[in-house]
């Protein structure tokens, strides 16, 4: 893993920060103090980007779509093909919990 680089105290705290918000709107206040638009932008469209790709839809497609650069496309395709599975974990999760919410 990439991200083992930077394992530490620091990187300990930002998640034990994530995982402790309790619904959408603590992760909306916190993600807004944490990060610039621009970063949670980019956060938001490397997972939709994850999403259509999942789904089967062409680069054209989905930099039409997201407004996503290729390259921004090949890494997250990159990461589907040999990351850890958790792209697909979470859109999973996320389904599913939509699914649920819905009945």
């Amino acid at each position: 893993m990439q991200i083992n680089k930077l394992r530490g105290k620091e990187l300990d705290q930002l998640f034990q920060a994530v995982l402790s918000l309790k619904d959408l709107e603590e992760c909306y206040r916190f993600f807004d103090d944490l990060c610039t638009i621009n970063e949670i932008q980019s956060l938001a469209q490397r997972l939709d980007v994850a999403r259509m790709l999942r789904e089967g839809n062409t680069y054209h497609k989905i930099e039409t779509e997201t407004g996503a650069s290729t390259a921004t496309i090949s890494r997250v395709k990159r990461c589907l093909n040999f990351g850890n599975d958790t792209y697909e974990m979470v859109l999973e999760r996320i389904k599913t919990e939509t699914v649920t919410e819905e009945k």
